[in-house]
């Protein structure tokens, strides 16, 4: 541990499995207090637990459903009435239902819609009121490589995400002489519990997974959730203070082409 997040107050949504809970652990690992958020009180205060028996920091769960503007609203409060500030935010909840064009139904794109950029807009427009009032702050926005294009039957998602990058370059362009930075960290193709769930109920192994990876990954494996939380850390901490709206591309080089 370095503490390079020494008593920041870090809030990360949809944090109570996967991605989101690696991203947490090591936010604490670094000396931050963290707001574990999501919908799962049992998984919710398992993690804080964990991390405050594994890293002596502490931890609140706050129960909130982030896919309306009074979740994230009441997000930020509480979290504010525990802690007394918000230093960071994390916005990484998000569902990845698939549907191509032809198939994505009005109520299955305003579900993706509301959790993945609803969530992501309204939790940094509380998240902002708050570190206006400390005069700086950080927001990562967690992205995907869909969100340049995206797979064919992934086309609300990506778009979901799409719009995300907008909001992160909006909010670093005219945040910044206020203190307060926005960065995307481009996920590539993680082994989350959703991610082995949705494909298992696909008639695909995890075995599967792995071997596709090998093939279509640059690197040759798929991403974990810690070399995510490694990219939160860096632009959360003050190591990064100069650096806002950029792209941090965190999967395997998944996307280029080679000139081969």
């Amino acid at each position: 541990m370095s503490n390079r997040l020494q008593d920041k107050v870090v809030v990360i949504t949809g944090s109570t499995k996967g991605i989101g809970k690696g991203i947490a652990m090591k936010c604490a690992e670094e000396g931050a207090k963290v707001v574990v958020s999501g919908r799962n009180q049992e998984a919710g205060n398992a993690l804080v637990e964990e991390i405050e028996r594994n890293y002596g920091k502490e931890a609140i769960f706050i129960q909130k459903d982030i896919s309306s503007e009074l979740g994230c609203k009441e997000l930020m409060k509480e979290s504010v009435a525990h802690f007394g500030r918000i230093d960071g935010l994390v916005n990484n909840a998000g569902i990845f239902p698939r549907g191509t064009i032809l198939d994505t139904t009005e109520e299955l794109f305003d579900k993706i819609f509301d959790v993945n950029i609803k969530g992501a807009f309204f939790c940094s427009k509380y998240a902002i009121r708050e570190m206006l009032k400390i005069g700086k702050g950080a927001i990562v926005q967690i992205g995907s490589t869909n969100g340049y294009l995206g797979g064919e039957n992934l086309v609300a998602y990506s778009c979901a995400k799409g719009a995300m990058l907008t909001l992160n370059k909006h909010i670093a362009a005219h945040y910044a002489k206020k203190q307060i930075r926005s960065n995307w960290i481009t996920v590539g193709w993680v082994a989350s519990e959703g991610e082995i769930e949705l494909h298992e109920s696909m008639g695909v192994d995890q075995e599967k997974l792995v071997s596709w990876a090998e093939s279509s990954i640059p690197s040759g494996k798929m991403q974990t959730a810690e070399d995510m939380a490694y990219g939160v850390v860096y632009l959360l901490s003050d190591e990064s203070n100069q650096v806002t709206g950029t792209e941090l591309h965190i999967n395997g080089g998944l996307g280029l082409k080679s000139s081969i």
